[in-house]
This record gives C-alpha cells, structure tokens and sequence, in this order.
C-alpha cells in the first residue's frame, strides 16, 4: 500500500488542528493595547501548541519520507496519533482561558503524554511492517530522546498539581528539544 494517502490525510488534519486553535484567539472588544493583556494566557497557550503541533508535523513527514509502504496497522496507529492531537485546541483553549490552572495544565500534559505514546506506536509498528533493518529502525533506534520527552510530560503532569509554571515551562523544555526536526532521520536520508 502507498503511503500519499496517509500524507495527505495527515496533512490535512494537521491543517484543521492549526485552524480550529487559532479560531479560539478572540479578538478583544476595546481597541487599546491595554485590551489585549487579559489575552496574553491564552496567546501563550495558543504559541505553544502551535509550536508542538509545528514539530510533530515536521516529525512526522520525516519520518513518512524514510517509510516505504504502509500498511492496516500503520493506518491505524496514525489515525490514534491524530486522534490525540486534535485534542490539543481544546486543552490549549482550557489552559489558556483559566490562566494555567492546576486541572487544565494537567490535561495538556496528558494530552501531550498520549500524543507522545502514539507517535512511538506509529514508529514500532512501521518498524515491525518494515523489519529491524528498515531506514525507520537505523533511524530511530530505541527512540532515548522520544522516552525522555514521554518522561519529562509524565512528571510535569504531577507537578502541574504543586507548580503549573514549572509544568509549563517543563511542556516548554521538550518542544525547545523537539524544535529541529529529528536529525537521526536526517542521516538516514543523506
């Protein structure tokens, strides 16, 4: 099976996450620079998970670009993949319109845990369709940087009870490490 249809699918979808999260920034009633402060939260929120859907999109085509083929389950599991990240505009909306609250900062990060856990899903059963010796194998390995990102969500979930900053900036600190697009894939193509 061809994978252009699940690049496209993907594609699109990511492009309905962008639209639907930006359409929750609500223009302010006055026409003061002073109006737009009580926005800041959620313009923050909304950076952010622009930023993360930015790197998982980037991510993602990498890692379609060294996938040979596809098959059912790999259907499927990125089809879980995008299931998590649609998600992401309402936890970005919660947390930014309660001004990081405890309850909505948790929620982002469980959103991001699980989007995390998808996206090694996606990698194990294309390296299972592909074989130990695929291009995604070599590449990806055993994934130390996917399970320190997983690691470090897991634990700011719990702090988001104590600290919801040091929550976000923790959220903050896996997307900085996310930013370029994954160089062990980058090898593999060169």
């Amino acid at each position: 099976m061809q994978k252009n249809r699940l690049e496209a699918f993907s594609d699109g979808v990511f492009a309905i996450i962008i639209t639907i999260m930006v359409l929750e920034l609500k223009a302010p009633h006055g026409d003061s620079i002073n109006d737009l402060v009580p926005l800041i939260p959620t313009f923050l929120s909304y950076l952010l998970s622009f930023l993360y859907l930015a790197i998982y999109w980037n991510n993602h085509h990498h890692l379609l670009q060294i996938t040979k083929g596809v098959n059912g389950a790999i259907l499927w599991a990125n089809v879980n993949l995008l299931f998590w990240l649609t998600l992401i505009p309402f936890v970005t909306a919660w947390s930014g319109q309660n001004h990081f609250t405890s309850m909505p900062v948790a929620a982002y990060g469980i959103i991001l845990f699980l989007a995390s856990i998808a996206y090694y899903v996606l990698v194990r059963v294309i390296i299972a369709h592909e074989g130990g010796q695929s291009s995604v194998a070599k590449a990806l390995g055993k994934d130390v940087k996917g399970r320190i990102s997983s690691g470090i969500y897991a634990l700011a979930i719990i702090l988001s009870f104590f600290t919801p900053k040091i929550s976000l900036s923790l959220y903050a600190l896996v997307a900085l490490i996310w930013i370029v697009p994954d160089t062990r894939i980058e090898k593999i193509k060169n």
